[in-house]
């Protein structure tokens, strides 16, 4: 097994509050009324998901660098481009202008990883 550097304390931190509001929100859901509630409810889903995405991201990328490496990742740029271009397809017209422009910056990004990926390999 490869020897991992620690984690350090920002993201402990980022897991332990995020974990926070999941638990929090939850417990907001239930114990506020309707309409707090249910803004409650989201925003615990927003933190439990969010948890859920940093924890892969921070073992899948064990050291310092981590936007860095994200942002040089072409498989994660690609099939962002893909469904951003997926959701703008499928959206009414009201809502296209906004996935025009994940589009164009998940477009953006690809071309970004492509090259420095290139760029490495050689």
């Amino acid at each position: 097994m490869r020897d991992r550097p620690p984690w350090s304390d920002r993201r402990r931190r980022t897991l332990l509050v995020l974990a926070m509001g999941a638990v929090l929100g939850g417990l907001g859901a239930v114990g506020l009324p309707d309409r707090y509630g249910v803004t409650a409810g989201f925003l615990a889903a927003l933190c439990a998901f969010l948890l859920v995405a940093a924890l892969v991201v921070f073992v899948a990328v064990p050291g310092p660098g981590t936007a860095g490496t994200l942002a040089r990742s072409a498989p994660v740029a690609g099939s962002t481009f893909v469904v951003s271009v997926l959701l703008l397809l499928s959206t009414t017209a009201a809502q296209r202008w906004i996935w025009t422009l994940v589009a164009v910056a998940a477009a953006g990004w690809t071309a970004y990883a492509v090259r420095e990926t290139r760029r490495a390999g050689n």
